[in-house]
């Protein structure tokens, strides 16, 4: 079985790492219990999710955090382990931070917002081209009322979006071997991106949370 990543598999695993970070995965809570956890010990929203970022920044820079995901037995086959397991992990804290702000990362609406923060710096251009206008900071209510199709259109942006990063990084290539190599050899990778998508997750999610009538 080949290890291509195609639009249908990377769609397949966004399914996937979505599900399990809402409804947890063996080892490891839900992301609304992880958000729960960072209200109660921090003194506003935002210091909420600079913390959260901070702690999967060292978590993702760890060399076998990926080995240590439990849940990982039950990812579908045709999908690259490891890459599977990072985007459990991003959009764990992804939809943690939309708990945060006040979003129900059941809404398809934020789902869409979550996706699209895993592309990083390339967010606002993939909104852009789905025709949302977007002022200086990435904003949920400029896709309240958009329709389902723009949905579908900003997810497979966002799918062909990972499968260049993916493909650019050569994580592809060491899907079989996650439990050590994988783990080391992409744990740069992994701490560097996760930063850059925690910090356009809070920008979309909690820094302009205060403009954003429910």
């Amino acid at each position: 079985m080949t290890n291509e990543l195609t639009e249908s598999k990377i769609q397949q695993a966004l399914e996937w790492a979505y599900d399990k970070a809402l409804n947890g995965i063996p080892g490891a809570g839900t992301a609304e219990e992880l958000a729960a956890q960072y209200l109660k010990d921090s003194d506003s929203p935002l210091d909420a999710v600079n913390s959260l970022i901070r702690w999967q920044n060292t978590k993702a820079a760890t060399s076998g955090f990926l080995a240590g995901l439990g849940g990982i037995v039950t990812l579908p086959v045709t999908i690259p382990a490891n890459v599977a397991s990072v985007l459990y992990v991003q959009l764990r804290m992804i939809t943690a931070i939309a708990y945060i702000g006040g979003h129900d990362p059941k809404d398809d609406r934020v789902k869409a917002l979550a996706y699209t923060c895993l592309a990083g710096s390339a967010a606002k251009d993939i909104l852009k081209d789905a025709g949302i206008a977007i002022a200086q900071k990435i904003a949920i209510n400029s896709i309240k009322g958009i329709s389902r199709a723009t949905i579908t259109k900003i997810n497979q942006a966002v799918g062909f979006r990972l499968i260049t990063k993916f493909g650019t990084t050569g994580v592809i290539n060491l899907g079989k071997a996650v439990p050590l190599l994988g783990g080391i050899v992409g744990a740069t990778f992994d701490s560097v991106t996760t930063n850059i998508v925690g910090n356009v997750a809070r920008d979309t999610f909690v820094a302009s949370a205060d403009t954003l009538a429910a």
